[in-house]
């Protein structure tokens, strides 16, 4: 389900994540690629249900969630909007940096790995970049 041009809902009914945890993931990496601002609304729950056919209340509890880790607020009658960020200052020059990620899925592809090979590469590589508890430890 596209929002204007700002999210995408996708729901991934094999993956064993529950509906509504999947729509506050994706609600988060919006905010954090900056797809999402403050003052943006997220499409009623009404919306979300028609477009993926889901129970409106794993909407309602999605929205819930996001509202209290105080990135959204429930406005009656007027909607849901955006009122807290994830997005850090160097997020905005991102273009480079995912066009160089674009080629590299591209050549994993191309490679015959399928998403789920990509996914753990890349998971490998954060745990070797970001696991500080590991390093000098032998």
């Amino acid at each position: 389900m596209e929002v204007g041009l700002m999210v995408s809902f996708r729901i991934d009914r094999r993956s064993g994540i529950p509906t509504y945890v999947q729509l506050v993931l994706q609600t988060k990496q919006a905010l954090r690629l900056g797809e999402l601002r403050q003052g943006d609304r997220l499409p009623t729950a009404k919306d979300v249900v028609s477009a993926l056919a889901i129970n409106p209340n794993t909407v309602l509890k999605a929205y819930r969630e996001l509202e209290r880790d105080g990135l959204v607020e429930a406005r009656p009658g007027a909607g849901t909007f955006v009122i807290g960020t994830l997005a850090k200052p160097g997020m905005a020059e991102q273009s480079a940096l995912r066009a160089e990620l674009a080629r590299w899925v591209r050549h994993g592809r191309d490679a015959g790995l399928d998403r789920a090979d990509l996914e753990a590469l890349v998971a490998a590589e954060l745990n070797v970049q970001y696991d500080t508890d590991t390093k000098g430890s032998t």
